[in-house]
């Protein structure tokens, strides 16, 4: 990329703020609040925990379309787009963890994707109302499903639904439209309809992904209660891109970038429905009882493959067919006392259902190491057939109160009563002539107590500025992973545990145009699932004890009320503790004192907004990946990036016009481990530019 160019993106930054200084009206910044951590509305700086919220206002100022960049300033947190889950997926990192469900993903309540994995692929931001961000683990509300984070998708209600339109087209053939309207009132009943489609292309022109999606809300008055329902359904079709080989210490040089190892007409195709519907009534003067049922029912079929040895000889690729059928189940039911200002308290129960079944086969074959004329797979019968049944049944009593014993202290405490149960049977046929293999089925249940205390003192206050001093500690546990893969061992895994401590500071200053958080945490982990390679074949296993911990800091400075900054910062180091792993050579090796692979010990943002109410508006924003090691053992380092995105656009009062970059630098580096492809890693998507309209009813 030119020096000019790069000289260009702080040049724009300078400028943004010049505009900016030119308006005279200061900031008022609207009141922020939060349910993901109390499932009451609260004040964020009240909560003994970092918690970040992005306003709808501030995602569309920004431009954030997808969740890597709705949470691109996120201090201590990490989305690499993309991963064995597809081009439309992602990998979340919280706290210096990159594990696919360590972390819990939330709309509207409801966990999306149930008892098993995070169902990333099919997630839509259209009609969002705000995104709640929460670090570390929230063992009392969620209980077994949150371990390291939670995101928390909030879509707007059916009367408050902004009625919107876009339009967009990208590089590589990518296209985009949806709308978000208000539908005429039924019989009292309050509804909106939310559609929208997007295709993105790549550089890689056999990689893409096209999501379809439609959200159907309504909203009544029944019982002396609100009733809601809602209907929703996506339809993903993914041609997935191929992770990147490394041999010994670095990436090899033998496969040129973007090469596409899968057989031709590969696909990773996701299709979910799903069914929610609740109940929410006021009992008294202060005591809310709220009730949600959620079923949800998810395909997934696969054809895809991995390259197995940079080597030019049969076979040096391993595929795989698969189809994969979800259901998913949840209900909560909790009551809300709020009768006295300085006592609240919330107590529950919920069941989160999982069933699936997966099957399948695999086969070898051959294919070009630049992925040349990829081999079809109808040439190459299944070597095995291959069932995988899997139920999960997480149940949970919870109680929550926060108490502020005299007003400049609050305590908050919470304990959880957990129940999980699972069961997995696992049937093999050998095509080869081995015959039928079933090992005995697996079973576990276990039952204990998870909990988290906190407390919340106010510094120093005058008018509405304020610093907060708070510190917490966190005890939970969840199942191990499961993800359906064919490999998959019929023995269940160990549940992972752990036990963390944070401590932080919040403040707001300079008549609140200054919001500061500075925090840092300690956890120590037991029995984390990683991925391992057997025989060739990926699987999964327990890792012994790990620590995490770090400090994270984020700063928001409004300028103006046209003009906003981001600055985040966190430092992690994340280390195994004890854990001896055999890399095939049949000893075992101490990984003690290792680095987790992939886990960077820096990550950074920074990011300025303008955007006025009408005129020109422009963003730009720089993030910060440092140096981590790919591999285990901490032998195979590579260095630390820097990627840019901008946009540049003008702004009227029904519609506004914007050009958009992300990655304008063009970096390719490893973002995510694959968990399929033994010693892979995904790249870092190529520079992608996008023209988007926007017209608001």
């Amino acid at each position: 990329m030119s020096t000019r160019f790069q000289t260009s993106i702080p040049s724009m930054a300078l400028w943004l703020v010049a505009c900016g200084l030119t308006a005279q009206t200061v900031p008022q910044p609207s009141a922020v609040v939060e349910v993901t951590a109390t499932r009451f509305p609260e004040d964020p700086a009240k909560v003994p925990a970092s918690i970040t919220v992005f306003s709808a206002k501030e995602l569309t100022d920004r431009g954030a379309t997808d969740l890597r960049s709705a949470l691109a300033l996120a201090a201590g947190v990490f989305i690499a787009p993309g991963g064995d889950g597809g081009p439309a997926s992602s990998v979340p990192e919280f706290w210096g963890l990159k594990e696919f469900d360590a972390f819990l993903l939330v709309v509207d309540g409801v966990p999306w994707g149930g008892a098993f994995n995070p169902a990333l692929s099919t997630l839509s931001l259209e009609g969002v109302e705000r995104i709640e961000v929460q670090r570390g683990a929230a063992p009392v509300m969620y209980g077994a499903t949150s371990f390291v984070g939670v995101i928390h998708i909030i879509r707007s209600l059916p009367a408050d639904q902004p009625e919107v339109a876009r339009l967009s087209l990208g590089t590589h053939g990518s296209f985009g439209a949806g709308a978000s309207v208000r539908l005429p009132s039924w019989a009292g009943v309050d509804s909106s309809l939310t559609v929208d489609h997007d295709q993105q292309g790549f550089d890689d022109a056999r990689t893409e992904f096209k999501r379809s999606h439609l959200l159907w809300r309504n909203r009544t008055h029944a019982l002396d209660g609100v009733l809601r329902f809602d209907l929703e359904g996506a339809k993903v079709d993914q041609q997935p891109a191929s992770p990147f080989p490394r041999v010994g210490k670095v990436l090899t040089d033998q496969v040129p970038l973007d090469a596409n190892h899968n057989p031709a007409g590969a696909f990773l195709n996701d299709r979910r429905f799903t069914l929610t519907t609740g109940y929410d009534r006021t009992l008294g003067d202060a005591t809310l009882w709220t009730t949600t049922l959620s079923v949800a029912r998810a395909r997934q079929d696969v054809f895809r493959g991995f390259l197995t040895d940079v080597v030019t000889a049969f076979p040096n690729a391993h595929g795989f067919r698969e189809r994969i059928d979800l259901t998913d189940a949840y209900f909560e039911s909790h009551l809300t006392w709020t009768r006295s200002a300085d006592l609240k308290v919330v107590t529950g129960v919920d069941h989160l259902h999982g069933q699936g079944v997966g099957r399948g086969g695999d086969f070898d074959y051959l294919v070009n190491l630049d992925g040349s004329n990829p081999p079809s797979g109808a040439a190459y019968p299944n070597l095995a057939d291959v069932r995988i049944d899997d139920r999960r049944d997480f149940l949970g009593a919870y109680v929550f109160a926060q108490w502020q014993v005299v007003p400049r202290l609050v305590l908050e405490g919470g304990l959880r009563l957990n129940r999980t149960e699972e069961t997995r049977r696992i049937y093999l046929l050998d095509l080869q002539g081995g015959g039928p293999t079933a090992p005995p089925p697996d079973s576990k249940s276990f039952t204990r107590l998870s909990g988290s205390a906190g407390a919340t003192w106010t510094a120093w206050q005058s008018g509405e500025d304020r610093m907060n001093f708070f510190a917490g500690i966190r005890n939970t546990f969840k199942p191990g992973a499961m993800d359906f893969g064919l490999d998959s061992g019929a023995k269940i895994l160990d549940p992972e545990t752990a036990l963390s401590y944070d401590l932080g500071l919040k403040a707001e200053v300079m008549n609140r145009r200054l919001a500061l958080e500075v925090s840092g945490f300690l956890m120590d982990f037991q029995n984390l699932v990683v991925p391992q390679s057997v025989n060739g074949s990926p699987t999964l296993t327990n890792s012994g004890s790990s620590r995490f911990q770090g400090v994270e800091g984020s700063a928001v400075y409004r300028f103006t009320s046209d003009v906003t900054t981001r600055l985040a910062y966190s430092y992690h180091d994340s280390r195994f503790r004890d854990y001896q792993k055999d890399f095939g050579d049949g000893t075992l090796t101490q990984l003690a004192g290792k680095r987790l692979e992939m886990s960077p010990y820096h990550l950074g943002g920074l990011g300025l907004a303008y955007a006025p109410v009408k005129g020109v508006t422009a963003t730009a924003e720089m993030n910060y990946v440092g140096a981590v090691f790919l591999n285990q053992r901490n032998t195979a380092p590579t260095g630390g990036y820097a990627t840019y995105a901008a946009s540049l656009g003008w702004r009227e009062r029904t519609w506004d016009l914007r050009l958009s970059g992300q990655n304008l630098t063009d970096r390719r580096k490893p973002i995510a481990e694959s968990e399929l492809g033994d010693a892979q890693y995904y790249i870092l998507p190529g520079r992608q530019m996008t023209l988007s309209v926007r017209y608001r009813f």
